[in-house]
């Protein structure tokens, strides 16, 4: 039994589902949501802080400041609080409302954009907000996971040998663009092992990560309205987009064997079953995806009836069946 003594310390890293009985496929799930901050999102978080304090970019003066769609929020929240540091959330009316109920907790300020740039939509305005209070404080400092190497770095040392290890001789690889950290990272390390894993990116409908049009977007996690200026395209094979009415659907599905994951999850999934349709996958190839977190913090929005019918009308006769 591991012996802690800061959270950030502890997290399950070689946990795997066999999706085989619950959707009829060949895939395993790696599952990053057992850890304190409840997400894939500690690993970058961790790093980043950690370099940021070897460096002497961040003192005991230091307000750290980050944009956050809500985990990476949670995790800084939870380790600023765990090493003394002010920490201040920019997030925006998308956010789970527990997830900045919890960041809330950990004593972080949480601001909530409500209104988005014409052009760069809820992320631009976030991280204009972010320019602005740097500006203002020259003790707010800004981490920014959007360009740091030490986000992608994260997933190169753990998350990538983590599943090559269970996993030697993986076919394909699913990953969701968010940031693309964990995709940068974990595709770096598989390029110079030099494995031929084709890496798959899940992006989702109304993301303009890769270069397709902006578009209404409900649940938070996959997809920005800006690229991500750490995203490099040749580490990435194919790049797949999938609805957000399917992946709610896919998570429907997945909790009815007892599976509750979160929406990321859901459209992971929803990719990975859309790209192995179209390409004919042998049965006995091994496909991994990637699962950022679970799916309580998802209650109030996927798993709520209502606030599916709000925003997708009925779901059951609007997506397909997987």
């Amino acid at each position: 039994m591991p012996v802690i003594s800061a959270p950030q310390e502890f997290n399950v890293d070689d946990l795997f589902v066999d999706l085989h009985d619950v959707l009829g496929r060949r895939l395993y799930l790696k599952c990053e949501g057992f850890n304190f901050a409840g997400s894939i999102k500690v690993k970058a978080a961790a790093e980043m802080l950690k370099a940021a304090e070897m460096t002497g970019e961040i003192g005991p003066d230091t307000t750290l400041i980050e944009s956050s769609s809500g985990n990476l929020g949670i995790a800084l929240s939870m380790i600023a609080a765990n090493r003394g540091y002010r920490f201040v959330c920019v997030t925006d009316a998308r956010a789970n409302e527990q997830s900045v109920k919890l960041m809330r907790a950990y004593g972080a300020q949480v601001d909530v954009i409500t209104e988005p740039c014409p052009r760069g939509g809820f992320l631009g305005a976030r991280l204009d907000h972010v320019r602005n209070l740097c500006a203002l404080d020259d003790t707010h400092v800004w981490l920014n996971q959007y360009a740091s190497p030490d986000n992608w770095g994260a997933h190169y040392r753990t998350t990538g040998p983590e599943i090559i290890k269970q996993f030697p001789d993986l076919d394909v690889l699913f990953v969701g663009a968010g940031t693309t950290g964990t995709l940068m990272g974990v595709s770096r390390y598989i390029r110079d092992e030099g494995l031929p894993v084709t890496i798959v990116a899940i992006d989702t409908e109304g993301s303009t990560t890769f270069g397709t049009p902006a578009g209404k977007r409900m649940i938070p996690g996959l997809g920005t309205s800006v690229r991500p200026p750490m995203l490099d395209e040749s580490y990435v094979d194919d790049v797949v987009w999938a609805s957000e009415r399917d992946a709610i659907r896919m998570c429907h599905k997945l909790s009815r064997k007892g599976f509750l994951f979160g929406g990321s999850t859901g459209s992971v999934l929803a990719g990975a079953f859309s790209w192995l349709d179209a390409h004919d996958y042998p049965e006995h190839s091994t496909a991994v995806l990637i699962s950022p977190d679970l799916g309580e913090r998802y209650l109030g929005s996927v798993y709520d009836q209502n606030w599916v019918s709000e925003n997708y009308g009925p779901i059951g006769q609007t997506v397909r069946s997987f």
